[in-house]
């Protein structure tokens, strides 16, 4: 297959790429076809590669409403519906729910997903349901799995058993939520044991980290200080940290330090966060969203997640990840020119080195995993909300978009 007259990420030229047994054979200008070749004209079009879901729950998605809905917008009565919800689970609805929620994801040019899914459940359902459909779409859209426990380790019964279980069974990243354990003591306790359980299995680490407005909520400098020690940062990844919204920049100064050295990932969720945080406010209303620009301008990695489509804590959502990026560019005041031309990355290389993907872009040598959206740049593909087009894995087309055609009468 060759591609002709494309623009790799935001490039000012267009460039041709030939695709071969997978991979991508070679990137140049003006490359001649071979016979028989298929040839795709770009037209100019702007080529990325694949978008990547860092933060979502597959387990809970499109269960909003049922048995109730979240009425007070807030995590806690969040955690309480799906607390309910959990009691009519089986390992066909997990699977159902979360392959349509994966189509949605793959319809918007996602092909890598990571997932929370929660263990605080003895029977485990929802890994089990999870781990069959990780293996079902391998190779079309590749699912990440987190151990999560979503009401506690310390404070959930038999929680430490039940993380170990659900990372014998085959999940890839170890959770936390120090946030939600009964007191500080088991926070730290809840990360120590998180971070030995990852060392001895081998695996990466994803915590719900400080998803609170209270600013004495400190879990981030122990997953950091414990991320440093054991060498394992880039492995690591803190998730939500939306205390950091509201610490008092003293502290922020001292702890960026450490979170420098530490060199831990971050993911935002800037849809669900300014849906969720801030409610016990009055006015003025805080945002909630941790602190992504300063993060960025540190040379932190920071990447973007959808978090939840359509379920108890978050009522809207069908997996598009322009969205995330666009709330989140407003949110976070990133609305210079340059800002959101390379927006992009948020959702694509950052989000890559978040999940500790390899062998990921458009690169001579690389599989050939890649997207096509209608626009020439990044900018104008935001701006415009251009689909897109075509979503490639190793070569193979797995979605395609017409653009819509509108038509203005006067």
């Amino acid at each position: 297959m060759l591609i002709k007259n494309i623009r790799i990420e935001n490039s000012s030229e267009t460039t041709d790429i030939r695709v071969q047994d997978g991979k991508f054979e070679r990137i140049a200008k003006d490359i001649a076809p071979l016979p028989g070749e298929e040839v795709i004209e770009g037209k100019g079009r702007m080529a990325l590669p694949p978008f990547i879901e860092s933060h979502v729950h597959l387990d809970s998605a499109l269960t909003a409403g049922d048995p109730c809905w979240n009425l007070s917008g807030t995590l806690f009565e969040g955690i309480e519906c799906w607390s309910k919800r959990k009691d009519k689970l089986s390992k066909e609805d997990v699977k159902e729910r979360a392959r349509m929620a994966v189509r949605k994801q793959a319809a918007n040019g996602i092909q890598f997903v990571r997932t929370h899914v929660d263990v605080t459940d003895p029977t485990l359902i929802a890994m089990e349901g999870l781990l069959e459909l990780r293996e079902e779409l391998k190779g079309i859209v590749d699912i990440q799995i987190v151990a999560f426990p979503q009401e506690g380790i310390q404070s959930y019964p038999n929680g430490e058993k039940l993380m170990e279980n659900a990372v014998k069974m085959g999940a890839d990243c170890v959770g936390a939520i120090p946030h939600f354990e009964f007191t500080r003591e088991y926070s730290v306790e809840s990360l120590n044991f998180a971070m030995k359980l990852a060392e001895k299995y081998g695996k990466l680490v994803d915590v719900h980290c400080d998803e609170i407005d209270d600013e004495a909520s400190r879990g981030l400098e122990t997953l950091a200080c414990r991320a440093y020690e054991a060498g394992m940062g880039e492995m690591v990844t803190a998730s939500h940290t939306t205390a950091m919204h509201s610490y008092n920049n003293a502290y922020v100064t001292k702890l960026f330090r450490l979170l420098k050295m530490s060199k831990i990932n971050f993911v935002s969720n800037p849809l669900v966060n300014t849906h969720l945080q801030g409610r016990m406010d009055t006015y003025p209303k805080r945002r909630g969203v941790t602190r992504v620009k300063e993060l960025l301008a540190a040379g932190i990695n920071v990447s973007f997640g959808h978090d939840d489509i359509f379920d108890p804590w978050y009522p809207l959502g069908d997996g598009n990840m322009r969205d995330v990026v666009h709330m989140g560019l407003h949110v976070c005041q990133m609305m210079g020119y340059e800002e959101i031309l390379n927006s992009y990355k948020l959702v694509t290389h950052n989000a890559a080195r978040t999940l500790h993907l390899s062998n990921y872009g458009i690169e001579e040598g690389n599989p050939a995993d890649f997207i096509i959206l209608d626009a020439e740049n990044f900018y104008d593909a935001l701006n415009e909300k251009s689909a897109v087009l075509y979503s490639y894995r190793g070569g193979k087309l797995i979605a395609s978009t017409a653009p819509a055609a509108k038509t203005v009468h006067f």
